[in-house]
C-alpha cells in the first residue's frame, strides 16, 4: 500500500470520488503544494498531479509523487495525458492551477500549449470542466496591465480566481484552507445555493475594568465550521465571531465583537434568510466598568446588571432562527425540555441543546429541536453542522 492510500478519507469524505488534477508552476509558493495535495486526499480527492518543468526545478517529483501516489505528469508523451484526464470519458471533476505564475496564466489566457500545464487548461476549458486558478506572485507583477486583463479574461471565460493575498510588496497563493474550501464548494451539493446565511459565535466579553473581564470558555469552534460547511454547500456566508479560539478564514466575510452591547448595535444591519446563534452570550454584565485596574489588595464589591436577550432582537429581524442551548448534568428528557422552553420563548425554527462538556472538542452530540420533532446529531463538528444546516435548505 503506498502511504498516500493510508490517509485516503482520514479527515473527512467531503471529496469522495473526487478527481482534482493539481496543475503547479514555477512560483516558490510550489513548496506548498505537497501538504495542499495530502489534505485533498485525507478528504477523499484522487489528485492528478501535473508540473511545469520550472515547478519541478523547484520541488523534487519524487516528494509531489510521495505525496499524491502518482508520479508528476512534468512532459507530455503518446499517452495523451491531458486529453486522459481532462478531455475523454475518465475526465477529472476540477482542474486547480497551484500556484500560478503570470507567465502561466497569461498563456493560458492567450490559448498558448507549451507545457503540460498550459495543455491542460486548454482541454479543460474545452471540456468545460471547472477551473481554478490561484495566482502568486510579486504584487508589482499582478497589478501589471497585461497581467489583469488575462486574469479578466479568464475570469470572462469561467474560470475562478481565489486569491492571491497582498501582503507587502508580495501577492501570495491563498491559503491550503481557502483552495480546500472553493474546491469543496465547486464539487459538492449546493442545496444552500445562494441562502444568505449568517452565523453568530464565539463569546462575549464583558469588562470589569481594563484589564479584566467576564467571560465564558467558548471556544467559537462551532460557530466557525458551521460557517465554513454553510460556504461549502453553496451559501453566501457572513460569520460574527466574539472572542475565539479559532483562526478566522479570509474567504468567509467576518465581522468581531466584544460585548453583548456591541452585538446589539449590530443587529439592526441583519438582512438574512437565515441566523444561526451558536454564541455564548454574557447574561450579566458590571454595572460600573472601571478605568484603569482595581486594586487587589482589597475587598471589591460588584453589582451586575443583566445585558438585554439578543434572539429576540434577532427575531424581529428574521423569520428563521436557530438557537442553542447549553446545559450541565441534565438527561436527554430535560434537555429536550429546555430546548422546547427555548424554542417557544423566542418562536425560533430550532433550538441546539448540548451539553457544556462538548465545548472546545472535535466531536459533538446535540439535540435538534423544532416544533414538530427532535433528533439526536452526533459524530465530529462537521457532521452535527451538515445535520443542522439540513434545515436551512430552501423549501421547493
Amino acid at each position: 500500500m503506498h502511504p498516500s492510500e493510508e490517509i485516503y478519507c482520514e479527515k473527512s469524505q467531503r471529496l469522495r470520488g473526487k478527481t482534482i488534477v493539481i496543475g503547479m508552476t514555477g512560483s516558490i509558493a510550489v513548496t506548498e503544494c505537497f501538504s495542499l495535495i495530502r489534505e485533498m486526499i485525507r478528504n477523499g480527492a484522487k489528485v492528478i498531479p501535473v508540473m511545469t518543468p520550472s515547478a519541478a526545478k523547484l520541488v523534487a517529483p519524487d516528494a509531489i509523487e510521495y505525496a499524491s501516489g502518482m508520479k508528476p505528469i512534468i512532459e507530455l508523451t503518446g499517452q495523451c495525458e491531458h486529453v486522459k484526464y481532462l478531455g475523454g470519458k475518465m475526465a477529472a471533476d476540477l482542474f486547480l492551477v497551484y500556484p500560478a505564475t503570470a507567465n502561466t496564466i497569461s498563456k493560458i489566457a492567450n490559448g498558448v500549449d507549451d507545457t503540460s500545464v498550459t495543455s491542460m487548461a486548454t482541454i479543460a476549458l474545452g471540456s468545460n470542466i471547472p477551473v481554478v486558478v490561484a495566482p502568486a506572485m510579486h504584487e508589482s507583477m499582478y497589478k501589471n496591465p497585461a497581467v489583469i486583463k488575462n486574469v479578466e479574461t479568464l475570469e470572462s471565460w469561467g474560470v475562478h480566481i481565489i486569491g492571491p493575498h497582498c501582503d507587502g510588496d508580495k501577492a501570495k497563493v491563498a491559503s491550503k484552507e481557502e483552495i480546500m474550501a472553493w474546491s469543496t464548494r465547486m464539487l459538492s451539493r449546493d442545496d444552500l445555493n445562494n441562502r444568505r446565511i449568517l452565523v453568530i459565535g464565539g463569546r462575549s466579553e464583558e469588562p470589569l475594568d481594563s484589564m479584566r473581564i467576564i467571560t465564558n470558555r467558548s471556544t467559537g469552534l462551532m460557530s466557525l465550521t458551521l460557517a465554513l460547511r454553510a460556504f461549502e454547500r453553496g451559501a453566501k456566508v457572513e460569520l460574527w465571531m466574539g472572542a475565539c479560539n479559532v483562526n478566522l478564514p479570509d474567504h468567509i466575510p467576518t465581522k468581531r465583537f466584544a460585548t453583548v452591547a456591541d452585538l446589539v448595535a449590530m443587529v439592526d444591519t441583519i438582512d438574512h434568510d437565515v441566523v444561526i446563534v451558536p454564541a455564548a452570550l454574557a447574561d450579566f454584565a458590571p454595572a460600573d466598568s472601571k478605568s484603569g485596574k482595581i486594586p487587589s489588595d482589597q475587598q471589591y464589591d460588584m453589582m451586575l446588571n443583566p445585558v438585554p436577550k439578543v434572539l429576540p432582537l434577532i427575531r424581529k429581524k428574521c423569520d428563521n432562527v436557530i438557537g442553542f442551548k447549553a446545559e450541565s448534568g441534565l438527561d436527554r428528557k430535560q434537555l429536550e425540555e429546555k430546548a422546547r422552553q427555548r424554542l417557544k420563548m423566542y418562536d425560533l425554527k430550532a433550538v441546539v441543546a448540548n451539553d457544556i462538556d462538548v465545548v472546545g472538542k472535535t466531536s459533538s452530540y446535540a439535540i435538534l429541536v423544532t416544533a414538530e420533532s427532535s433528533k439526536d446529531i452526533s459524530g465530529t463538528k462537521v457532521q452535527v453542522s451538515d445535520a443542522i444546516l439540513g434545515l436551512c435548505v430552501e423549501k421547493k
